[in-house]
């Protein structure tokens, strides 16, 4: 392994699929928001008496707060590579990704790479734009240490721009 290099293993786990739906979806911020405004609606019509339409609200407000938690999980289930350990590879050319197992591979070049975030859980880059977006975790513990940590944000930072972006 080059100096200039990262290697990364973890193993997969709904949380990071979660994670990667919170922080690659900017619109998945706004649904608790959204499910309380329906919970304070149903609440209003509970007590103006409308019990069936107030029942429709709390509907609404459940299916909005599940709804990011059922994305993530039908994801996990379904992607081949959320069964296997997955090992990696960053460098200043690209961000290689590939399930030990050979049932998934991504390499994807920084010019691909159109944005990127840092949560509690690890990292999140996103490809695409608009409804062609595709989005890549790496948890923290797939690090060795602190320093490869602290390189793989100044990296990506670098590579791809700001936080956020």
């Amino acid at each position: 392994m080059s100096s200039d290099q990262i290697e990364l293993t973890w193993d997969p786990t709904l949380r990071d699929w979660l994670n990667g739906v919170r922080a690659g979806f900017p619109f998945v911020r706004f649904l608790p928001w959204v499910a309380l405004a329906f919970a304070l609606a149903g609440g209003v019509l509970l007590v103006l008496g409308h019990v069936r339409m107030a029942l429709v609200g709390f509907g609404y407000a459940a299916v909005i707060i599940v709804l990011p938690a059922v994305m993530a999980w039908i994801s996990f289930r379904m992607h081949p590579g959320a069964k296997t350990t997955m090992t990696g590879r960053v460098d200043e050319h690209s961000l290689l990704m590939m399930a030990v197992d050979g049932t998934t591979y991504s390499d994807l070049p920084w010019e691909v790479i159109t944005g990127w975030a840092e949560t509690r859980r690890g990292f999140v880059v996103r490809t695409g734009a608009g409804n062609a977006i595709a989005i890549y975790t790496v948890p923290h513990r797939a690090f060795a240490g602190p320093e490869q940590h602290q390189q793989f944000r100044e990296l990506v930072g670098r590579r791809v721009g700001p936080v956020g972006k």
